[in-house]
Formats: structure tokens, sequence, C-alpha cells
């Protein structure tokens, strides 16, 4: 099973990441159960922030939306059966995904595409604490950290920190890191879809 936060745009191209996840996994079968977010900066940051771009900051939510997922959305889904549960996302989804992964064992998998990680105190937490997820899943645009916003050009040597972390984690069986072509607005479906992909044709390995 695989859960992922989305907003309105994730929604409108759900089909043709559905359909590249298809493709790329090799006729492995899977669910994908996604989710509303209605927030996106509030509900998905596990701590405040001031704003890193405009005017709208970061509300700390995302242990509400965890407990969301685990306590009504993973039963409603589930009805009593244990399939094996895979958690990601784009963007701000992709970094809740990466930071849900620390705080509970329930996922054995993690698709982080273009995940936030230059979110404000991210990269300090994730050096002090052991992720529990088996695998995990990350990819960044070659073009993202080439910004002229002094927080999101550190996205790209937080992303290759973040995948060291993983690499000495003793706890996590297979990680892997992903540069594609562009900025953070190219493919985001197609990004996300293969990081799916990666997680449905790694995890046995």
């Amino acid at each position: 099973m695989l859960i992922q936060p989305v907003d309105d745009h994730d929604i409108e191209v759900l089909d043709s990441e559905v359909a590249e996840i298809c493709r790329l996994a090799e006729g492995k079968g899977f669910t994908l159960a996604t989710f509303k977010v209605n927030d996106w900066n509030d509900d998905l940051s596990p701590w405040e922030a001031t704003p890193v771009f405009g005017d709208h900051g970061f509300g700390g939510g995302a242990e509400e939306t965890l407990r969301y997922v685990m306590d009504e959305l993973i039963p409603s889904l589930t009805d009593g059966r244990q399939p094996a549960i895979y958690i990601g996302g784009y963007s701000l989804a992709a970094f809740f995904s990466l930071w849900a992964a620390y705080q509970t064992d329930i996922f054995r998998g993690v698709a982080a595409a273009s995940p936030s990680v230059w979110f404000p105190g991210w990269i300090e937490y994730a050096e002090k604490n052991p992720i529990r997820a088996l695998k995990v899943y990350l990819s960044l645009g070659d073009k993202e950290e080439k910004t002229r916003n002094q927080v999101m050009r550190t996205v790209g040597d937080n992303i290759r920190r973040q995948y060291e972390l993983l690499q000495a984690n003793t706890g996590c069986k297979g990680c892997t890191l992903e540069m594609n072509p562009g900025n953070h607005f190219k493919e985001p479906d197609i990004r996300t879809a293969k990081g799916f992909a990666w997680l449905l044709t790694n995890l046995s390995s």
C-alpha cells in the first residue's frame, strides 16, 4: 500500500503518476491511497518556522497529520490486514514522509521526491535521530540548488548529507539518491512515480 499526501496540482496528475508506477514497477501490485492536505505549509511541517518564500510560514502541524494517517487513514484502508505500507510524495509532502519515518516503524519504505530538506533545523534533527524505515528513495532536480534564496539553495548539500546519514544508519537496509534533470517544478508526477516504483521493486532485496 502506497500512501501519499496531495494538493490540487498533485490530484490533476495522479493518473499519469499511477501509469508511470505501473510501467516502472514491472507488474508489482499496489494500492495508492492519497489524502488531500488542507494547508500545505502548516499540516506538513514538523515544527514552526518563519517564511522561507512569500509571507506564509510553517505551522508545525505534522504530528497531527501523522496521527490522522496512523489512527484513521490506515485502519480504514487495511481493515485488520497487515500489508506492507510505504509513504511518499513530492516537495513538502516528501519531506513530511521522510520525517514520518523517523517517528514510527509502520512505514517499510519512503519515496521522497525532491523533499524540502532545506527546512530549517532538519539536518540537525536527522543527524541526531535514526530513521525507522527499511528503505528510502531520495531524488532532487539538478537545478534545484541553483537559486538566490539563501535557505532553499542549501537543498543540494542537505540532500547529499541526508543520503550519507541513511547510508550510515544500520537500521536502514537500503537507500538511493537520484538526480533528475531540471528544476523543482519539472515532472513531479514522474519523479514521485519513480520513487514509489523503486520501493516496490527493491524492498525484497
